[in-house]
C-alpha cells in the first residue's frame, strides 16, 4: 500500500552547468556496459570522495595530492550524476532506495571530503568544521523541503553540486601554486579564506530557504478562523 501511495518529488535542477551536463550525460549513459547498475556508479561516486579526503590528508607531505583530489573530483562526478540517469534510462528506478542510498552517501562522502581539507594544512581545521557544519544545515533543509513540498531543489543562486565540484578544483590547482591570499592587509591560507566564504553562502542560503519554505507553507496550510 505504502509503494502505491509514495509520491515522487519534483527535482529542481537549475545549476549554470545543468545544459552541458545533461548533454553530457546522455552521451556516457548510452556507453556504459549492461553490466554496470546504479548502485555501482553510487558505490563509485562515495569511493571517490573517501579518496578525495584521503589525498586532501596526503597533501600535507605531498602537495602533489591535490591533483588526485581533481581526478576524485571528476570520478565522483561520473558516480554521483550517472546513477540516476541510468536507472531513469533503463527504466529500473527505486525512487525510495535511490533517494535515501544516494543521500546518505553524499553526507557521509562531504564528510570525508572536507574533513579532508581540515587535516590538509591548506584549511584549518575549525574552517573545516564550521563550512561542513553550514553544508549539513543546507543538507537538511533540502531533505525536510523534499518530504513537506515535494520538491526537491538540486542547486541555490544557480550553484549545485557540479558546479561546486569545479571551483574546488580550481582552488586546488591555485592552493598548489599560492597557498596563501592576502586579505585585508592580513595573510591567511586560500582555502581559509574560500571556506569562509563558502560557509557564509550557505548560511545565507539556509536561511533564505527557510523562509521561503515556512512561508510557502504556511500559505499551503492555512488556519481556519475558529483555529486562528
Amino acid at each position: 500500500m505504502a509503494d502505491a501511495t509514495f509520491v515522487q518529488a519534483n527535482r529542481e535542477m537549475t545549476g549554470v552547468l545543468v545544459p552541458l551536463e545533461r548533454r553530457v550525460l546522455r552521451w556516457l549513459v548510452r556507453r556504459l556496459p549492461g553490466w554496470v547498475t546504479p548502485d555501482h556508479l553510487t558505490g563509485l561516486g562515495f569511493a571517490a570522495l573517501v579518496l578525495a579526503g584521503l589525498s586532501y590528508w596526503a597533501a600535507r607531505d605531498n602537495p602533489a595530492a591535490l591533483l588526485l583530489v581533481i581526478v576524485c573530483l571528476a570520478v565522483n562526478w561520473f558516480g554521483d550524476s550517472l546513477d540516476g540517469t541510468l536507472a531513469r534510462t533503463r527504466n529500473c528506478q527505486r525512487p525510495r532506495y535511490g533517494f535515501y542510498v544516494d543521500h546518505v552517501a553524499d553526507v557521509l562522502g562531504t564528510l570525508f571530503l572536507v574533513g579532508g581539507m581540515g587535516l590538509s594544512g591548506y584549511m584549518s581545521p575549525t574552517v573545516a568544521l564550521v563550512v561542513l557544519l553550514a553544508y549539513y544545515l543546507v543538507a537538511l533543509d533540502v531533505f525536510l523541503a523534499t518530504y513537506c513540498r515535494g520538491t526537491f531543489r538540486m542547486a541555490y543562486w544557480g550553484f549545485g553540486a557540479t558546479e561546486l565540484r569545479v571551483v574546488i578544483a580550481i582552488g586546488n590547482v591555485a592552493a598548489l601554486v599560492h597557498p596563501y591570499n592576502s586579505v585585508f592587509g592580513g595573510t591567511y591560507l586560500l582555502f581559509d579564506v574560500g571556506g569562509t566564504v563558502a560557509a557564509a553562502g550557505l548560511l545565507v542560503t539556509f536561511a533564505a530557504s527557510v523562509a521561503g519554505n515556512i512561508r510557502a507553507l504556511y500559505k499551503a496550510e492555512p488556519l481556519s478562523r475558529r483555529e486562528a
